[in-house]
């Protein structure tokens, strides 16, 4: 049985309407249950569990040094092109946005690494926006190949695959894979994602089931938070967490939470969660998912970031770019627009040439940033907090 078949049989709407009421004795019955279900999950995201915060932040802290230590691990994302063939109105990448992009080269890719290396990083996550056209099957290996024998650990966040295809991505050395659903309400995602391949809210939602029978061996979901109800997304993103610990078992499992931040096409978040709204979800992932990493990333502003990180956080992002090229500039001089999937050149002198005074290159960002330190910053600040910044938590050897 497939995750989708399993998704459309859980009461996941009726969860969320029983907590809206919660009595008090059962948010705590529910956190002090050693082992939880989604119905205890949804009423420690509850209204009614939010008093309890205090309670509920140490004991995911306990629970997390005690399965994680006091560590925190860092990476970093590199984006490899920004082209895309999906229309999705929340995205800054969407097809339709005029905006300017640029698809790297093996060699430009490297250079982008290179300088992530120096600033100490050794786990990478390899970013794309979904175009074949640009970003095939074997462009990907192509850059996984060249960098696998530098980096320890790879990870792809692209668009999904079929099994066949994501094994020639594990044989060239990628070893996690991160997906978001974006939402798991059906009816939103269909009105968000107006044309493309990812209109199709079932193949994207078995994606991580396809990755672990490639070889996989990380798995990371996540729900984007401002699209809808974010209880609701919660509980989906709990209850799909579950499914693949129970038949994805020799894989690791991540939960990322970004929220929805300011990009190309002007998105407006249609739901709103507040920052102590977070720290609550991060706390009921950590008391429901003991042993699953809990991902944090500079969507999130520095002096926020700084007083979830105790909470639960096992990984972070660190020094970030979200366009192509953004650490080295790599790309620039091929910086174009697209049209129907056909490259349209600058006019030479245009006004798009003009160098951003933030960025490295001036191709455009899948979203704005909240958290602009560099790593060395977030890596002191995660030692001043008592925790261990790990730049490198495993080598391929321990796999031979």
């Amino acid at each position: 049985m497939s995750f989708v078949v399993e998704f459309n049989s859980l009461p996941l709407t009726a969860l969320v309407k029983q907590s809206q009421g919660t009595d008090p004795d059962m948010v705590h019955a529910s956190l002090a249950r050693a082992s939880l279900s989604l119905a205890d999950f949804a009423q420690l995201i509850s209204p009614g569990a939010a008093p309890l915060l205090e309670a509920m932040a140490r004991r995911s802290q306990a629970k997390t040094q005690q399965r994680f230590g006091k560590t925190i691990r860092l990476f970093a994302p590199l984006y490899l092109s920004n082209e895309c063939i999906n229309n999705c109105k929340y995205c800054g990448f969407s097809r339709d946005n005029p905006i300017l992009r640029v698809t790297l080269s093996v060699a430009e890719v490297m250079r982008e690494a290179h300088a992530l290396a120096a600033e100490g990083f050794r786990n990478i996550l390899l970013v794309a926006g979904e175009h074949p056209k640009f970003v095939s099957n074997g462009y990907l290996a192509e850059c996984v190949a060249a960098l696998h024998s530098e980096w320890p650990g790879i990870s792809l966040e692209v668009g999904p695959m079929a099994t066949e295809e994501y094994r020639s991505l594990t044989a060239a050395g990628a070893d996690g894979l991160v997906v978001y659903q974006e939402t798991y309400d059906r009816a939103i995602y269909d009105d968000l994602h107006t044309a493309g391949p990812k209109k199709n809210f079932d193949w994207r939602l078995e994606t991580a089931e396809r990755a672990y029978a490639a070889g996989f061996r990380r798995l990371g979901i996540g729900a984007l938070f401002g699209l809808a109800d974010w209880r609701y997304e919660a509980l989906c993103v709990a209850a799909h967490a579950d499914y693949l610990l129970r038949n994805c078992w020799k894989a690791q499992v991540t939960i990322s939470l970004p929220r929805l931040r300011p990009c190309a096409g002007e998105f407006q978040p249609l739901t709103h969660m507040t920052d102590r709204e977070l720290a609550q979800l991060i706390c009921a992932f950590r008391l429901m998912f003991p042993d699953v990493g809990l991902v944090l990333s500079t969507r999130e502003p520095a002096k926020l970031r700084d007083g979830l990180i105790p909470l639960g956080i096992t990984l972070v992002s660190a020094g970030s770019h979200t366009e192509p090229g953004g650490y080295t500039g790599a790309g620039k001089e091929k910086i174009h627009h697209t049209e129907r999937g056909r490259i349209v050149e600058l006019a030479s002198g245009a006004s798009e040439w003009a160098a951003v005074a933030d960025h490295a290159t001036n191709a455009t960002g899948q979203f704005e940033i909240a958290d602009d330190r560099s790593a060395q910053e977030v890596a002191t600040l995660i030692r001043q907090l008592g925790y261990e910044p790990v730049w490198k938590d495993w080598d391929a050897a321990l796999m031979n």
